[in-house]
């Protein structure tokens, strides 16, 4: 654009070298930004799609990357602030634009001129002498385009346009409705007595937010900071019950009927399973399993059985024990599922003499960052070091990742705290990949890490829970992913070309790191006292490591296999049969069974707004991969003085960032895994991990 350009000042048309600033981004700039860009990548590709000349890198794929990487740039960042700052207006905004994105998007997938000049370049004799991630590059844009519907013909061509416009505007239609309902339900409790039970700081955020919207008394919320405190410790069983059922019934018919799911549901079902068959495939999840490690549907439900299989025999203890806790130590005749996480603590505490809240003081925000920086440099040989850059909120922060020698190779943003109009949940998301151009200037990555964390109240220091820094460094193992590649072209990036379910090995792989004894040292320092965490507090976390781990490992089965099914099916179900399906899938592996107004389906982001349909199984497979890639640290741990280990081994860690982190997705994660390992992955570390082999050994596979 030039300085005459009406769009000109606009915050999201800034050249691809130079960073956005955030904090003048207005929703009156998203639509023109995203209307002038489109109309510049549009002009590229078909310059570059009717270009006569033999097809090269240069003369072709720069040219698109040049005009598409400001693009996804501008709405890589609409995304990201329309879910951390979501206001009406700028929700109004995004979505005026989403049918245009999509629109683009199906445009380019179904261009039959583009997708000729991709296969002549594949099937030209310079292609054996670009370098093995261009070849990947292309044979993935030839398989994509395929998947995207560019050899269809006729009313199949138009009828997949409508099917990928509908989908994106109902998945965002889905994930608006579950943050709506969140944000829309409160409860206004005036007699404290009613909160017995609770941490004092949920006590006094509870406060601050009734007397924040002009209230007397304490304020509840669906909000992770609220919510899970009041089901873990809240000794009024009936405050339980209410916010469970509220939470459980969010977007649901049996909420507020505003922000009702169901129908979206129905719809997104039917158009995948249309997807599928558009494309010849049977079923849905058998098409997106064209672009997974896993083979086939049912080699995944091979997979999650077995695993059921092995983790049972300890959720049936797990439940026993509970059982008999609640009956006999806390007078709970009947376990209900609001009962459970109350029931949890109390056992945990009485079986490991600590709680949570005795282990929060310790965490506070300032040491938990400093130690994380602290495992980040030792496994990647980076510094991070915060900066003055425009944010999009007051509580996000802006880190430069600098190189041994002090270089900018990257910037990580972090927003760590809930609030209002921002979306559930922990994730990473990024502005731009590391690109290198032709005449060698580099464009190096920025990277967004957000998080639900507790802010702080009344002035001090937040403090965070042991769960919420395991969820911190598992986020901060999708940063580095990105931040330390070495691929120079984006569309080998992680996020790009990584498997979807090989992305989670480096974010489940860091939290093992929150278990060991000389990294929590270096993360926690007492909020009065200044201390590190005591060993002998250490040693009942330990303890307490594995604790429920059967039950939890046959809840993400539930759901794993839960997605498997209802995208098995060759066409879609109604929300009846959605249930359903729930229902059969809780018979088969499920120990505790919700109950029957439970709506878990209508608020899981993860299926309907959150890219992972046909794929939450990813979860348990890539931590087989991490597991596995963790043990490698621990077979080379160097015993310390104090009688514990240092995992943090040199070599290891620059193997790892060698063969695994840095590659990006330049070559299968499979092949990267094994140049790692010397070998393919084994389930041994992830049962041992679990505490799923009671003495060590591994179970025969059933």
């Amino acid at each position: 654009m030039n300085s005459q350009s009406p769009e000109a000042g606009n915050p999201l048309l800034v050249p691809a070298e130079s960073f956005i600033d955030y904090g003048a981004v207005q929703p009156a700039h998203v639509e023109p930004a995203i209307r002038a860009l489109i109309a510049g990548c549009r002009s590229a590709i078909d310059a570059a799609a009717a270009d006569g000349a033999d097809a090269t890198w240069d003369n072709f794929i720069n040219p698109m990357e040049d005009a598409s990487e400001r693009l996804h740039r501008a709405w890589s960042v609409v995304g990201h602030l329309n879910s951390v700052v979501n206001t009406p207006e700028l929700r109004e905004a995004y979505n005026r634009c989403l049918p245009l994105m999509s629109e683009f998007s199906t445009w380019v997938g179904l261009n039959r001129a583009l997708y000729a000049r991709y296969r002549s370049l594949a099937d030209s004799p310079g292609f054996s002498s670009l370098s093995p991630t261009r070849q990947r590059i292309v044979q993935l844009a030839l398989r994509d385009f395929r998947l995207a519907g560019v050899e269809l013909e006729g009313q199949a061509r138009e009828d997949w346009a409508r099917n990928a416009e509908q989908q994106a505007s109902l998945s965002q239609k889905f994930s608006e409705n579950v943050l709506d309902a969140t944000d829309h339900w409160s409860l206004l409790i005036d007699d404290p007595a009613r909160l017995a039970g609770l941490p004092a700081n949920v006590v006094s955020a509870a406060q601050a937010a009734a007397q924040a919207n002009e209230q007397q008394g304490y304020r509840l919320s669906l909000h992770m900071p609220c919510y899970l405190p009041v089901l873990q410790h809240a000794q009024d069983r009936a405050l339980r019950e209410t916010l469970y059922r509220a939470y459980a019934t969010r977007a649901s018919e049996l909420g507020d009927a505003t922000y009702d799911n169901s129908t979206i549901i129905e719809s997104l079902l039917s158009l995948r399973a249309e997807e599928a068959h558009l494309l010849g495939y049977q079923h849905f999840a058998s098409l997106r399993l064209e672009t997974r490690m896993a083979d086939s549907a049912p080699q995944v439900l091979e997979f999650l059985r077995e695993l059921a299989v092995r983790a049972r025999p300890a959720a049936e203890q797990d439940l026993q024990v509970l059982r008999r806790f609640a009956h006999d130590e806390l007078g709970l005749d009947t376990l209900e599922a609001w009962d459970i996480a109350y029931a949890s603590e109390r056992l945990r505490e009485h079986l490991h003499s600590y709680s949570d809240e005795e282990l929060r003081p310790y965490f506070t925000e300032s040491q938990v960052l400093k130690g994380l920086f602290k495992v980040i440099q030792a496994l990647f040989g980076v510094r991070l070091q915060a900066c003055t850059a425009s944010t999009w909120h007051p509580d996000a922060r802006i880190f430069q990742v600098l190189d041994a020698a002090g270089h900018e190779i990257g910037r990580l943003g972090m927003d760590l705290y809930a609030r209002q109009g921002k979306q559930g949940g922990a994730w990473v998301g990024s502005e731009r990949s590391r690109r290198l151009l032709p005449s060698g200037e580099l464009h190096t990555p920025l990277v967004w890490l957000t998080c639900n964390f507790p802010a702080p109240i009344g002035g001090h220091e937040a403090q965070f829970s042991h769960d919420d820094v395991i969820t911190l460094f598992h986020e901060s193992g999708h940063a580095m992913h990105a931040l330390m590649s070495r691929v120079d072209e984006p569309a080998a990036a992680a996020f790009s070309a990584v498997e979807w379910d090989a992305i989670e090995l480096p974010s489940q792989f860091m939290e093992n790191f929150c278990w060991e004894w000389n990294v929590l040292q270096s993360l926690t320092r007492h909020a009065q006292t200044g201390e590190p965490l005591p060993r002998a507090l250490y040693d009942k976390m330990h303890a307490a490591r594995n604790f429920q781990s059967g039950l939890q490992t046959l809840r993400q089965i539930e759901f794993a296999l839960f997605d498997m099914q209802i995208h098995l099916q060759s066409q879609g179900l109604t929300i009846a049969a959605v249930m359903e399906t729930l229902a059969q899938v809780r018979q088969e592996v499920a120990l505790i069974i919700p109950p029957g107004w439970h709506r878990f389906p209508h608020a899981f982001s993860h299926l309907f707004a959150g890219g992972y349909g046909a794929g939450y199984y990813s979860y348990k497979w890539a931590e087989v991969l991490s597991a596995d890639a963790f043990a490698a640290f621990e077979e080379h741990a160097r015993p310390e003085p104090d009688g514990g280990r240092n995992v943090l081994d040199a070599e290891t860690a620059r193997r790892y960032l060698d063969e695994i982190i840095a590659v990006g997705g330049s070559r299968p994660a499979a092949e990267s895994f094994r140049a790692f390992r010397g070998r393919d992955p084994e389930i041994d570390a992830l049962l041992r991990h679990g505490g799923l082999v009671p003495d060590g050994s591994v179970p025969a596979a059933p």
